[in-house]
């Protein structure tokens, strides 16, 4: 099975980057996946500006169709989220709104980090976002509070309590992985009908009114 690692920040000066290169080391060494790190910096998602539903897959343009084609590849996601006024960073919550087949039925897991919440706010808004797209958020997560202190020279250093919780996350989520898979392989549903009444094909007879209706002009003479 497939696990990407998503890196959930694009900023400048992003602590992300090497939390996530740490979770995919982690993961690497946990062995219940192929593991990929995927780096939202290297696909230039800008605000959201496909015209059509994601939920059709009719993709105006290159940037989405290449983020749609690595998402298909995985079998399950570990998240890497910050904490910004506490949410989820701005460029995370665009990647997932890109999307909506491609999440479908997937596992994933969430790695945060920040002040004294370790990140834990973000996490709670992004189970949110995610259920609604159908994916299966784990309980089991890695929250790393203080997250400051814990790199150097661009390197994540984590302390003990954060490195015994990434075993029991991956093992959830490789667990959840195998009974969703033929799930994630099938076709999604179809999309439920637009609310309204149904519009007739063009050139069709309306339908007819209820017995005692004026259903047209009079033929009495």
């Amino acid at each position: 099975m497939k696990l990407q690692i998503i890196v959930g920040s694009t900023r400048p000066g992003r602590l992300a980057r090497p939390v996530a290169d740490w979770a995919a080391e982690a993961a690497e060494k946990h062995g219940g996946f192929e593991v990929e790190l995927v780096d939202l910096v290297d696909y230039g998602l800008p605000l959201l500006d496909e015209p059509g539903p994601p939920r059709m897959g009719r993709y105006e343009h290159e940037h989405t169709r290449r983020w749609s084609a690595k998402i298909k590849e995985a079998d399950a996601f570990v998240f890497v989220t910050p904490e910004y006024n506490y949410g989820p960073s701005v460029s995370l919550l665009n990647a997932v709104d890109y999307l909506h087949n491609e999440w479908l039925y997937a596992p994933v897991g969430f790695v945060s980090y920040g002040g004294i919440a370790g990140g834990l706010r973000s996490v709670q808004v992004m189970k949110q976002v995610v259920t609604t797209v159908r994916m299966m958020p784990i309980p089991e997560g890695v929250a790393i509070p203080f997250v400051m202190q814990h790199v150097k020279a661009g390197v994540f250093d984590p302390p003990p309590p954060v490195t015994g919780s990434v075993a029991p996350m991956l093992t959830e989520l490789a667990r959840w992985a195998n009974v969703l898979r033929p799930l994630r392989t099938a076709p999604p549903p179809p999309p439920p009908p637009l609310p309204g009444p149904a519009t007739a094909p063009p050139g069709s007879a309306p339908a007819p009114g209820p017995p005692g209706a004026d259903t047209g002009p009079s033929r009495t003479s």
